[in-house]
């Protein structure tokens, strides 16, 4: 194929879509909220008033959830989400660097957009040439971090995280049960924290496979040079214990535990999100 022939391929290719911006309030030093699976930018409420009186803060909703669009035939692979999140901050024409902030899944679309800036060498000396901002820190919350089974040697790691695998692979395989199920956790929590229904089971599903089973965020968090700090609740029944040594034991990361706290940014584990990115 002549260069000729593979730039006209790249510009037929559809332009990302934009991500609704649920959030942009405040001043100060910008902070960019990137939620995870079957939520919203909800997923935040407790974090957004201890951050907006010394921040700028961008809540986003992800692709597929939320209000943001679920395009016809999206596969929901990372670079679909990474692709729409980095057209979305494009957009926002940032001029200054920032913290980028993602949960649950939203800390592997977090990670690979910030490891993809950091590979795209050229594009990234022009935005600095330019003054357009880039991921200063990364902040990652209950990450769900599963390496392949076949590359974990602690046989005890290597049950936990195939058994989570297969727990995923059954909800996807069985929709009537998911979906029940999903109705019931809804509602014991604030609106927008957990919403699977018909709209977003193909988002959900799509990205739990291509996404959660299949992921990169081991060699993207190796692969940074900015501070990288996660932080995840002591009780969060989606992180395979053992599963987060691998990240823990990298220079540049820095682990934060917070007890009591499950899966969801409570009020406990969202001062300790706010102290970290004012740290």
């Amino acid at each position: 194929m002549t260069w000729w022939a593979r730039r006209m391929r790249i510009m037929r290719r559809p332009r990302p879509p934009l991500l609704h911006v649920a959030t942009d309030a405040g001043t100060g030093p910008v902070v960019i909220l990137v939620h995870g699976i079957a939520s919203s930018s909800v997923t935040f409420y407790e974090v957004i008033p201890l951050l907006t009186p010394n921040h700028r803060v961008i809540a986003v909703d992800i692709l597929g959830f939320g209000q943001s669009p679920a395009p016809d035939g999206c596969e929901y692979r990372l670079e679909d989400h990474v692709g729409a999140l980095a057209a979305t901050i494009r957009s926002l024409k940032l001029r200054e660097p920032f913290v980028l902030v993602g949960h649950s899944l939203g800390s592997l679309i977090s990670t690979r957009y910030a490891a993809m800036e950091r590979h795209g060498r050229v594009w990234a000396a022009w935005r600095r040439l330019t003054g357009r901002g880039t991921v200063s820190r990364m902040v990652l919350v209950g990450p769900p971090v599963y390496v392949s089974p076949s590359d974990i040697g602690d046989p005890r790691v290597k049950a936990r995280v195939s058994a989570y695998l297969r727990a995923y692979d059954f909800l996807r395989a069985n929709k009537d049960f998911t979906l029940a199920n999903a109705a019931l956790m809804s509602r014991l929590l604030p609106k927008g924290i957990f919403e699977l229904t018909e709209k977003t089971w193909t988002p959900f599903i799509k990205s739990m496979e291509h996404c959660i089973e299949s992921q990169t965020v081991v060699s993207d968090v190796a692969s940074l040079t900015v501070p990288v700090d996660v932080i995840y609740g002591a009780l969060d029944a989606f992180i395979a214990q053992g599963s987060l040594t691998i990240i823990e034991r990298m220079r540049h990361v820095t682990m934060h535990r917070v007890e009591a706290n499950d899966h969801i940014i409570r009020k406990r584990l969202a001062r300790v999100l706010v102290k970290v990115i004012d740290s």
